[in-house]
């Protein structure tokens, strides 16, 4: 991982060359990273933190943290555990804690849904269900005016459940495939066969929701151009409107370790998510940022806005992350099995989830980086006065090092709609968690190289 200098500071102590000579050594999903989550002292109490809040609208999510099986690339908040009963425990749990921050959060309606995990529909079509009257009914959620998606595997695809969704007003579901090949399934610790992912798939084109989006993962052990662009026809065969691909990243604590890919010798992902890109392109696909690319779909809703920066973020589940404009909070997290089932236990035997107690405060300096990051990492890139306005500086004096990512043919400075833009190029979008892991701060670093998973 690349390193800073360890004093505060805006500015980078590596070159963004040096950087980009390892484009896979981090990655980022949110930023600030939930390894630089700590405890919050005091605990800051849910009303306090909301009611500062004015963005326009929210976005809800649930976490599921169940699956049928930890993947080997897996270090997700997730535990391998069918059994009904946790399922129903859990559910009940989360209701708890909506009854609890529905006056909190009521203030602004919900925009967009998710029912992340884990597996959301390895629930049983009961417990499902009751995940939408929450949302509904507890949370006041309208399914007419909120995008709505729920993550699936092919393991768990049925008529009963994707009927359910299909009746919640589900807009988009998002499957998991990672791969058609068998052995390369299976070197991840996958246990999936070709024909379960075509039953699952055929099944998901009858109900035609109006976005399907599709997940593979490139760089598996024993993974060929030849193979991966296999596995990448597969998918386009079902037509999808969305398909992401995920570079391998492996960590000490995930079944597949670092060293089981060094010794597959050469690294090829680069070469992999460029075949992708070239077919993906000449299918009518658009990229939209390192792993997103989709075709342009209207919806039948009125959706109302959100903002790309992802304020106004209400988590609820154990390993759910809320963002406000200035707190980013969650329960604590955990990779193996005996800290994520202590966690989650901790959580359902909980009577109060009113308060923070697990997170981070952002700095100005943080707000700004997130900023920057959300937007640059993405197709529509960060418009400068955007920056300006909301922080009363210019973002290139703020960071005059952002000036690397022009010289390096990285990023170019485009007029849009009479707005100057900081944009990534083609090159740029392809090396997207290297020039991630290069803005995050110094502060930051330090606190997510401390962090010990348990």
């Amino acid at each position: 991982m690349a390193t800073r200098a360890a004093q505060s500071g805006t500015d980078p102590a590596s070159s963004l060359r040096d950087v980009l000579t390892f484009p896979y050594r981090s990655y980022l999903y949110s930023y600030p990273h939930k390894t630089a989550y700590r405890e919050l002292q005091p605990p800051i109490p849910l009303q306090s933190l909301w009611e500062k809040e004015d963005t326009e609208t929210y976005f809800l999510y649930m976490h599921i943290p169940f699956c049928a099986a930890r993947c080997g690339f897996c270090n997700l908040f997730t535990l391998p555990d069918k059994r009904q009963d946790s399922h129903e425990q859990y559910v009940d749990a989360l209701e708890r804690q909506a009854k609890q921050w529905a006056p909190i959060t009521s203030r602004r309606p919900y925009s967009r849904f998710a029912i992340g995990g884990g597996t959301p529909t390895l629930l049983n079509e009961v417990q499902l269900s009751r995940l939408f009257d929450i949302a509904e009914q507890i949370m006041g959620l309208d399914p007419e005016q909120a995008s709505i998606s729920v993550e699936t595997s092919p393991d768990t695809v049925t008529d009963g459940k994707l009927s359910i969704l299909k009746e919640r007003r589900v807009d988009r579901v998002s499957m998991g495939i990672q791969s058609f090949i068998e052995a390369e399934a299976s070197a991840i610790y996958r246990p999936q066969k070709p024909q379960e992912v075509e039953r699952a798939l055929e099944k998901l084109a009858r109900h035609d929701f109006p976005l399907l989006n599709l997940d593979l993962i490139y760089g598996l052990p024993g993974q060929t151009v030849e193979s991966w662009t296999y596995s990448l026809e597969r998918v386009l065969a079902y037509e999808p409107g969305e398909i992401f691909i995920y570079p391998l990243y492996t960590r000490e604590n995930t079944i597949v370790k670092p060293e089981d890919i060094q010794r597959q010798g050469p690294d090829i992902r680069m070469e992999l998510y460029k075949a992708a890109r070239k077919l993906l392109k000449s299918k009518g696909y658009t990229q939209y940022s390192m792993r997103r690319f989709a075709k342009q779909k209207s919806s039948v809703k009125t959706l109302l806005p959100y903002s790309c920066q992802e304020e106004g973020m209400v988590g609820l589940g154990c390993g759910a992350r809320s963002y406000t404009s200035e707190v980013h909070y969650a329960s604590k997290y955990g990779v193996t099995y005996k800290a994520t089932q202590s966690i989650i236990a901790d959580y359902v035997n909980s009577e109060r989830y009113d308060a923070a107690d697990y997170g981070i405060v952002l700095s100005l300096e943080e707000r700004r980086r997130r900023f920057i990051l959300k937007a640059l990492l993405h197709r529509e890139g960060l418009m400068l006065s955007a920056y300006q306005e909301r922080f009363g500086t210019d973002v290139m004096s703020d960071y005059p090092w952002l000036m690397e990512l022009l010289e390096e043919n990285m990023a170019c400075l485009e007029m849009d709609a009479g707005e100057r833009v900081l944009r990534l190029t083609e090159d740029g979008l392809g090396y997207s968690d290297a020039i991630g892991d290069w803005l995050i701060s110094a502060d930051v670093r330090e606190q997510m190289e401390g962090f010990v998973f348990s």
